[in-house]
């Protein structure tokens, strides 16, 4: 099974950024859609973007575009999301999930795998 690690969560000001990363364990990260999920106290867990396996096509929600970036470094077998321009709406706790020989997906039942997640936290 696919090991999951996130990182890069923290406290931040309204308007700050953040990097969170994604450390994956297995053989199939580069044929694996990876996808950056998050869930705030008393709401559902929403997608955020997702990634290709080769990098090359990405998707985001509507109110991340512009402010957010995912990427991945298949060397590293390792994925991140950027984000910039934080606002207080984006307090969650953001999780990693990667879909193994598979295409990107927007759904969260398309993700086989999970990480713990890791807290973000932006202040006014």
């Amino acid at each position: 099974q696919a090991q999951l690690v996130e990182s890069g969560g923290g406290l931040v000001q309204a308007g700050g950024s953040l990097r969170l990363s994604c450390a994956a364990s297995g053989r199939t990260f580069s044929t694996s859609a990876m996808g950056w999920f998050r869930q705030a106290p008393g709401k559902e867990r929403e997608f955020v973007a997702a990634i290709s396996g080769s990098g090359r096509s990405t998707i985001y929600k509507d109110s991340v575009k512009g402010r957010f970036t995912i990427s991945r470094d298949n060397a590293k077998n390792t994925a991140y999301l950027q984000m910039n321009s934080l606002t207080p709406e984006d307090t969650a706790v953001y999780y990693c999930a990667s879909r193994p020989n598979a295409i990107m997906s927007m759904a969260r039942s398309g993700y086989d795998y999970w990480g713990q997640g890791t807290q973000v936290t932006v202040s006014s």
